[in-house]
C-alpha cells in the first residue's frame, strides 16, 4: 500500500509494516503469486486480491502460495468467504499453500468445495 495520494500499480499490491505481502498476477492462468505473510497488517492487499479473483470470469482461478510463510486464521477466512461468494461451478485452486492453511481449512470449511489445495 502506498502513502496516502500514492496509488499503487493496479497489477501488483503490497502491503508493510510488521510483515509483508506482495500479490502479483500470474503470467500463464488466471489469478495470482503472493509472496510473504498473509496477517493483520498484509489483510487489505490479500482482499484486494482475492476480490480481483472473484471477479474473473475463468471457471479456475489459481492463487501460486508457494513464497507464502504464513497465513493467519482471518487471512483463511477471507479465502472461504471469496470461495463462499463464486458462481456455481468456479473454484479457486491453491498451489502450494503453506500446510497450516489447508489445515485450517480442513479445520473450519470441510465442505468448502469450490476451493481444491494441490502441491506440485
Amino acid at each position: 500500500m502506498g502513502s496516502a495520494g500514492e496509488a499503487e500499480p493496479p497489477d501488483v499490491w503490497s502491503a508493510r509494516s510488521a510483515g509483508t505481502l506482495q500479490v502479483r498476477p500470474l503470467a500463464d492462468r488466471t489469478g495470482w503469486q503472493a509472496a510473504g505473510e498473509i496477517s493483520l497488517s498484509t489483510r487489505p492487499a490479500w482482499e484486494r486480491a482475492l476480490g480481483c479473483l472473484a471477479q474473473q470470469d475463468a471457471e479456475v482461478c489459481h492463487l501460486e502460495l508457494s513464497a507464502v510463510t504464513f497465513v493467519d486464521v482471518a487471512g483463511a477466512s477471507a479465502l472461504a468467504v471469496a470461495a463462499q461468494g463464486l458462481p456455481e461451478g468456479r473454484r479457486i485452486m491453491l498451489e502450494q499453500p503453506p500446510a497450516s492453511l489447508g489445515r485450517v481449512l480442513d479445520m473450519f470449511w470441510p465442505d468448502l468445495r469450490s476451493v481444491e489445495v494441490v502441491s506440485r
